[in-house]
């Protein structure tokens, strides 16, 4: 794959169900599969619905789907500006190591820089470590002084009703 070309496209409300495919992938490689809720419906609704929660790009080889993004824009207040939060990359396992990741990366990244992000963020689950490797080549600084933490639905449900 030496000669591939790499692009890097806006997905469309037509690309929902390779989108959900991309997801239930990622689920599988990070061992979350169970955890996989979304149907192609509640895609629609808040990836191309009145208004997107989030948005997806497409990374393709030759002209084939290989990999997504999928991102969302934040809020430092000690910056005072937006940011791009990364919430999901995913590459097919038999194209990696042809720089999809990198250029869909790099895509995120202008793309940040360009609209005047302050930052990018993104988190990786601690036992990746191809995948901490991969982001630490680039520059990317780990993270140690934060500990994440959720409200799942369950939690919110609670927390609501009180």
């Amino acid at each position: 794959m030496s000669s591939s070309i790499l692009s890097i496209r806006s997905s469309s409300i037509e690309d929902v169900p390779l989108i959900l495919e991309f997801i239930k992938s990622l689920a599988l490689y990070e061992k979350l599969s169970h955890k996989v809720v979304a149907t192609e419906d509640k895609l629609r609704e808040t990836l191309f619905g009145k208004t997107p929660a989030a948005h997806v790009i497409i990374g393709e080889i030759n002209g084939k789907a290989e990999g997504f993004a999928l991102y969302f824009y934040s809020y430092s207040t000690f910056l005072g500006q937006k940011g791009l939060y990364l919430e999901d990359l995913y590459v097919n396992k038999q194209t990696r190591g042809h720089g999809l990741g990198k250029a869909l990366i790099f895509h995120l990244a202008q793309k940040a820089y360009t609209e005047g992000c302050g930052r990018m963020d993104w988190s990786v689950l601690d036992w990746n470590t191809a995948s901490i490797e991969f982001y630490e080549s680039l520059g990317a600084n780990a993270q140690s002084e934060w500990i994440g933490y959720r409200l799942d639905h369950s939690a919110l449900k609670i927390i609501s009703e009180k």
